[in-house]
């Protein structure tokens, strides 16, 4: 923050702390004149201080002004608390401020008007940081609800939520300044387009990209995106003759020769039977696997093989039906799981030959605690880590490396990066992993080599 900012914060602080004990200090009436309208600006205006002008978007402006009344907030009461705790027992007494048992009436009339005060302060701001901001989550949101009213927690989490607002501003504030800066360099505007393919059980939908925030980074960057639109739940066979159709239809639609395709988890393997059994091949620059088994989930076989058909049948047919409501013509779950098990991708791998003239690549990542996951990642970690070692909450490290080069995504500490963080599921801005960025250069790199 800006030295044109702390003073501002300072200035309104002292001005809460002035209203709120305007009775007890017997402030004149032409300082409350100042005071009043004064304080209106700072609450009401949705653009203060001057430093806010620089935030690149509306959203942001307002999530940053939300921290700002509520830092006002906590500094005014702790203000109010210093103050009028001596006051109450009559350390101000010769200053002409009373007692409490000395003018009760006046202190309920002060104490009245206090809380008017901070209330207007704290629920200006609170309500802004609830609706502008993408990165409270519902996990905050809830927490922030639930503790509202349990005393010393409420400000821990009051701190915790300013802290998350102000990190996010600043985020995305910058990210959109890195782009602005390189955006005559266009440095995703690759030779091929993009095709992005999603894993099992997900589909491209028009209101709820399977990529998160992704695409728009490519695409600010210049990236020409297009999506495999394949079912959410097939034979790796099935779904890699849907992906040949659509390579081809995309090379017809933009003219272009080939493709270059980022695949996630099972997509990753459905590409592959595309380009090795249904002749996607000559259609195909560059292949990035991402978090893709390509050696198969032993934890896969073991859940198979321990689950007795009649259950298997029940929630394949609960699965497939709500898979049909999705969109999927002719979902089949059991097909789908089963060609993620270690055994059904060692006689994959057996059909699906490394691909000659084709630039192949892959990525992947593991959580480094389960409770960092979000839910269902979280639970499954332990239980995977048991036959498949490290991963990323459903698939083990040794799993991903495939093609001529292979990179391992990890930060410090307690966080990790889990199977959904790398398609930025959550959309959550995670320590040390940029995985909007992570991307960009992916695609930039792409466009290097000449793809």
């Amino acid at each position: 923050m800006s030295i044109i900012g702390i003073i501002w914060l300072i200035i309104c602080t002292a001005c809460t702390f002035l209203l709120g004990n305007i009775v007890m200090l017997d402030i004149p009436l032409w300082t409350l004149l100042l005071l009043i309208p004064f304080f209106i600006v700072i609450v009401f205006l949705p653009v203060l201080p001057t430093e806010s002008k620089k935030l690149r978007t509306r959203r942001l402006r307002i999530t940053n002004r939300g921290s700002r009344l509520l830092k006002i907030f906590l500094a005014s009461m702790i203000l109010v608390l210093g103050f009028n705790i001596p006051a109450m027992c009559g350390v101000w007494e010769s200053s002409g401020i009373p007692a409490i048992g000395d003018a009760g009436w006046r202190w309920t009339g002060h104490i009245l008007l206090i809380v008017l005060i901070e209330n207007i302060v704290f629920w200006n701001g609170m309500i802004r940081i609830y609706l502008s901001s993408e990165q409270l989550r519902v996990k905050y949101r809830l927490v922030g609800f639930l503790c509202g009213m349990i005393p010393i927690v409420h400000l821990v989490v009051l701190v915790k939520m300013i802290r998350v607002c102000d990190k996010e501003v600043k985020f995305e504030n910058d990210k959109i300044i890195l782009n602005e800066s390189r955006a005559a360099e266009r440095i995703c505007a690759t030779k091929y387009p993009i095709l992005m393919v999603h894993g099992v059980f997900f589909r491209d939908f028009r209101f709820f990209n399977y990529w998160g925030r992704i695409p728009e980074q490519l695409e600010i960057n210049g990236a020409k995106v297009f999506y495999g639109n394949q079912q959410s739940a097939a034979s790796v066979e099935e779904s890699g003759k849907e992906l040949a159709e659509r390579i081809k239809k995309v090379c017809e639609e933009t003219g272009s020769e080939k493709v270059n395709i980022i695949a996630h988890s099972k997509g990753g393997l459905d590409c592959r039977m595309a380009i090795a059994k249904y002749g996607a091949g000559p259609h195909v620059a560059s292949l990035a696997t991402v978090n893709t088994p390509h050696r198969g989930c032993e934890f896969a076989d073991y859940l198979l093989s321990k689950i007795g058909e009649p259950i298997k049948e029940k929630v394949a047919a609960m699965y497939d039906a709500a898979l049909r409501k999705l969109g999927d013509p002719d979902p089949d779950f059991i097909a789908a799981v089963t060609d993620l098990t270690h055994s059904a991708c060692e006689k994959l791998n057996q059909e699906m030959p490394d691909p000659q003239g084709i630039y192949c690549q892959s990525f992947g990542s593991k959580l480094n605690r389960p409770s960092s996951g979000q839910f269902p990642l979280n639970f499954s970690t332990l239980l995977v880590k048991h036959f498949d070692g490290p991963n990323d909450g459903l698939v083990g490290e040794k799993s991903f490396p495939w093609g001529q080069d292979y990179q391992f995504w990890t930060v410090k500490g307690k966080r990790g990066i889990s199977h959904g963080d790398v398609i930025d599921l959550n959309r959550e801005n995670i320590d040390g992993f940029d995985v909007r960025e992570v991307f960009v250069q992916i695609v930039s790199d792409l466009k290097n080599k000449g793809f």
